[in-house]
């Protein structure tokens, strides 16, 4: 599948999701955030990362909540969620079959692999976001990576 170009609101918006991802790491849980946006760029929903607290609690899963609750069904057919991570598997699932139309994120599966290791807390695995989409019945547009080296810096030193 080719690289699809971003949107003019999109570093804007993944801008807010990589501070969210500091916020995230200075309240004490790992350094990921996601957004909710939708056509019209207003946000439905924010979250940070609480997988210390439930292993389902990835960021992204944690939008999606918030957001289907708010506009479920067809009410997310025209979001965007913007990550500050490429979405795991487990995400890009929540996310499929939310309908959320459109993905952006900004630090790759690989990069983030790079900066955890094998760290306990975070056993990465190896299947990026459009592989899992790929093989839906519906499509989902995916941009990124975008800014990793913005998104990295509210990783530095978490994992070591």
């Amino acid at each position: 599948m080719p690289e699809l170009p971003a949107r003019h609101d999109d570093e804007c918006h993944l801008r807010q999701a990589i501070a969210l991802s500091q916020r995230s790491r200075d309240e004490g849980h790992h350094p990921f955030a996601a957004m909710v946006v939708d056509a019209d760029g207003r946000i439905l929903s924010e979250a940070v990362n609480a997988s210390k607290d439930d292993c389902t609690g990835h960021a992204e899963v944690n939008a999606v909540r918030v957001a289907w609750a708010a506009r479920p069904a067809h009410g997310l057919a025209r979001a965007t969620l913007y990550s500050s991570a490429e979405p795991c598997a487990m995400c890009a699932g929540a996310i499929y079959w939310s309908g959320i139309a459109r993905v952006v994120y900004a630090l790759s599966e690989a990069h983030l692999l790079t900066l955890t290791g094998n760290h306990p807390e975070n056993p990465t695995l190896s299947l990026p976001c459009r592989e899992v989409f790929a093989r839906g019945q519906r499509v989902v547009e995916v941009v990124g990576p975008m800014l990793e080296t913005e998104a990295a810096t509210a990783h530095a030193g978490f994992w070591g």
